[in-house]
């Protein structure tokens, strides 16, 4: 970018601006201390992106199993930096779109942005990049630049627009008016905006083939190939593009045509995502057949040999998230280990205290645990111990906590739970513990029961910090054993408390 270019562009007045919700998500996500209840707040002040995120989590983007009723549970679906990344995108979309339509290219510019960035996820999705949300929002941003310059100089960039004849010539024109193409603008912008580094540098790469980093060379050819729904001759244009697949990702013919089924696909969703239309039955109709006629070709040695890479890659994957799990569990029962364990238990009590959500805590204990020990051994209580856990881990939801809290002592956390359905699964999960056998010794079944102290900070019901839950959850299974074992006491609670 030339020295004039860049000082007209720092003088100019109508440039876009990153809105509030979205300059706070920015912030939000260079903040290596950030969690959950944070996002949460931030996209709750605005009810048309909480919405949006909420149909996001429900959307077929994301198969879950069940209903996401609520912004606490969308969150959890979708995990803080997913969430960042595309709250980040639902927030700019609006006043983008808004820019675009001022500039006077209508929705052109706008849907081809949107279609990058349908074609950028699912490329990531091809390729297993882990970050897809990230590279949706790269995608949708590339194309930023273009809106700098129309707003620039309205007449000389339309001009500019109008006597290029593809993408490459609008660069070349481009840089013939202004002394830099839009791609150099647009990483301005982001660096501007201070927007991630991943963005400035995609954004710089998106007209260049993005280099080595197959996280920019995705954004580079997510362009290219939402042109395939824009250009007059698609399938000229397709030859073209399936050759840079080849060279930029290692994607053979038969990939590329996965590709672009899956981009099919999903344009329907990312058009409802974001209140557009973005193409012709017809050409979707004509695409896509086009892809599944490639796909009957592809070749066997092809299909095991990226099934290999594929398989080793997930293997390299699991490993390394098998060794973080390790750290984090008993090495017994499999369970949270108690350190693990404080960490969830201090983020899920500051969400609750945000937003007046419910949370539970359970106090688990084995009753007389001592006389299994001493009678037939501490191989037995092991055993028995592993099988306990085993039950409690079976006989809770996916979305609950539980944690090896020491000896024969366990701690259940219930998020979003109040008193009355906490006991109700407790009296489910100590009738699963009675009637269930933990170990066998000289044909003889070990049968346990357990007692459990209940504390809930819901409503009048309130503590100061997750540590006095955690006491008071305690101090009931003191009262639970005092009272004969094998039975649940909820206790009182402190004081009211005020939400934060």
């Amino acid at each position: 970018m030339t020295p004039d270019l860049e000082a007209r562009l720092a003088f100019c007045n109508n440039l876009p601006t990153l809105p509030g919700a979205a300059l706070q998500l920015v912030e939000l996500a260079q903040d290596p201390e950030a969690h959950i209840a944070s996002a949460a707040k931030i996209i709750s002040y605005d009810p048309a992106l909480s919405a949006k995120v909420l149909r996001v989590a429900n959307s077929p983007l994301y198969a879950t199993q069940r209903k996401v009723e609520n912004l606490r549970q969308a969150l959890t679906v979708l995990g803080l930096n997913a969430t960042l990344s595309l709250a980040l995108g639902l927030s700019l979309a609006k006043s983008l779109r808004a820019a675009w339509n001022q500039f006077g290219h209508s929705d052109a510019v706008w849907r081809r942005s949107i279609l990058a960035a349908t074609a950028c996820r699912c490329l990531g999705e091809k390729l297993a990049l882990p970050r897809t949300e990230e590279l949706m929002l790269a995608g949708l941003l590339q194309d930023i630049g273009r809106l700098v310059l129309g707003q620039l100089d309205p007449a000389r960039y339309a001009g500019v627009c109008a006597e290029a004849a593809d993408g490459d010539a609008l660069l070349t024109r481009e840089r013939e008016a202004f002394g830099a193409d839009h791609a150099e603008v647009g990483a301005w912008l982001a660096r501007r905006w201070s927007l991630p580094a991943y963005l400035e540098q995609a954004i710089a790469g998106s007209e260049n083939g993005g280099g080595k980093d197959p996280f920019d060379a995705c954004v580079a050819l997510s362009g290219l190939i939402a042109d395939l729904w824009i250009v007059p001759n698609p399938e000229e244009h397709r030859r073209r593009v399936s050759d840079l697949a080849q060279a930029w990702l290692g994607l053979s013919r038969a990939d590329f045509a996965e590709v672009i089924t899956l981009v099919t696909e999903s344009i329907p969703d990312f058009a409802m995502l974001f209140d557009m239309r973005l193409a012709e039955p017809e050409r979707m109709d004509a695409i896509v057949e086009h892809a599944r006629e490639l796909l009957l070709i592809r070749n066997l040695k092809d299909i095991q040999e990226a099934q290999r890479l594929r398989r080793e890659a997930e293997r390299l994957e699991d490993h390394a998230r098998a060794l973080e799990d390790r750290a984090r569990r008993d090495p017994l029962t499999g369970l949270f280990n108690r350190a693990h364990f404080q960490e969830l238990l201090e983020k899920e009590f500051d969400g609750a205290r945000q937003f007046g959500w419910p949370i539970s805590l359970a106090f688990i204990d084995l009753d007389d645990f001592k006389q299994i020990n001493d009678r037939f051994g501490h191989l037995v209580g092991d055993e028995v111990l592993r099988q306990f856990a085993t039950v409690l881990a079976m006989s809770v939801r996916a979305s609950d906590v539980l944690c090896r809290f020491g000896g024969e002592e366990f701690l259940l956390l219930l998020p979003g739970t109040g008193e009355a359905a906490a006991r109700t699964l407790l009296q489910r999960l100590l009738q699963q513990i009675s009637s269930t056998p933990m170990a066998e010794v000289d044909d003889q079944v070990i049968r346990v029961t357990a007692s459990v102290g209940l504390a809930t900070m819901s409503g009048a019901l309130g503590y100061d910090s997750a540590d006095k839950l955690v006491r008071a959850a305690d101090r009931a299974l003191y009262d639970a054993k005092g009272r004969g074992r094998n039975r649940i006491c909820v206790a009182e609670g402190d004081s009211p408390v005020e939400p934060r």
